[in-house]
């Protein structure tokens, strides 16, 4: 005799409180299958990682003064994860623009960031206008289309774009400041410098190349970690048909496991949370306060933070608890 996990049958699909669709783009996950309040529940309900997410991050820069577009940033990232849940929940074409919309208008947002630090105020203006410009372009352009595709498209190339920018930064300008600020003050004190200030040389040395070699294993992470929701998003979208029979047949709470779109949210949040840490980290080095802030990154299997020195001092660390200055 097979064993078999115990589970229960899909119920057929039927019209929901919501219906009817009107969104340009229905997804694999079956419409209306387990409560008629909610078209997709498992995409509906994985969108709570984004709010939590979201909410961990606007308390982490109230709390430790990060700048404010990172705040503004996450309130973005937590309309992103709203307009989803209100997308998937209902397939109403307004929320579809609500989630989809906010997606590129928070990348935007973040484009700025990368590429105005430490420019004028008339290059920040001009680049602010452009990027106004653009989502608005994208905006009308997308509802006369009513394609998927454009915004996929539109979304996918702002997030390269942002991403090698802020890679360039990092090595381009991170590393050669953190380098020259060591020569100036090693050449400062070349004939003077006594063994307490070559230990503290040495230890800057060893700090440096450090933080970088850490947010370089960041980054990696979370892009690793938002390319693996990619690979879920693309194979629900190719195998549907199967991956529809394979849920039927494993019956419910297992057929859950399979919704890859819903994988797609899980892991694309946690992987947009590594750039915003991975972000405020860089800008913090950038302006030179890499001792005034520590990233708390106890393992790989828990989530990041950059919090003040003085605070993290002030509580009990557990034995596993790396932080980097």
């Amino acid at each position: 005799m097979r064993f078999q996990l115990p589970s229960w049958s899909y119920d057929p699909p039927y019209s929901g409180y919501w219906h009817p669709v009107t969104s340009t783009i229905n997804w694999c996950e079956e419409d209306y299958y387990a409560t008629p309040y909610a078209a997709e529940i498992v995409n509906t309900l994985t969108n709570l990682m984004f709010v939590l997410l979201a909410f961990k991050g606007i308390r982490s820069c109230r709390r430790h003064g990060h700048d404010t577009v990172f705040l503004v940033a996450f309130v973005g990232y937590l309309l992103v994860g709203t307009g989803s849940f209100l997308f998937h929940a209902t397939l109403k074409y307004p929320m579809q623009l609500v989630d989809e919309l906010n997606m590129i208008y928070t990348t935007c947002l973040m484009n700025y960031a990368t590429f105005s630090y430490s420019k004028s105020r008339q290059y920040g203006f001009t680049l602010a206008l452009a990027l106004v410009s653009l989502a608005i372009f994208i905006t009308l352009y997308y509802h006369y289309l009513q394609d998927p595709a454009f915004h996929q498209a539109a979304y996918g190339i702002l997030t390269v774009v942002m991403l090698a920018r802020s890679m360039y930064v990092m090595e381009f300008s991170l590393r050669p400041s953190l380098r020259k600020n060591e020569e100036n003050f090693k050449l400062h004190h070349k004939k003077s410098m006594t063994a307490d200030q070559k230990e503290v040389s040495r230890a800057d040395d060893l700090r440096n190349a450090k933080i970088l070699s850490t947010m370089w294993i960041l980054i990696i992470t979370g892009l690793s970690i938002f390319l693996s929701g990619f690979a879920f998003w693309q194979i629900d979208n190719i195998f549907c048909s199967n991956l529809r029979q394979w849920r039927r047949e494993l019956g419910l709470p297992w057929g859950i496991i399979l919704e890859g779109h819903g994988w797609w949210h899980l892991l694309t949040g946690i992987g947009a949370y590594y750039y915003l840490i991975w972000g405020i980290w860089l800008r913090h080095c950038l302006n030179g306060r890499q001792d005034e802030y520590s990233l708390v990154w106890p393992s790989i299997l828990s989530l990041p933070e950059i919090v003040r020195s003085d605070y993290f001092h002030g509580i009990v660390e557990p034995n596993f608890a790396r932080k980097i200055r």
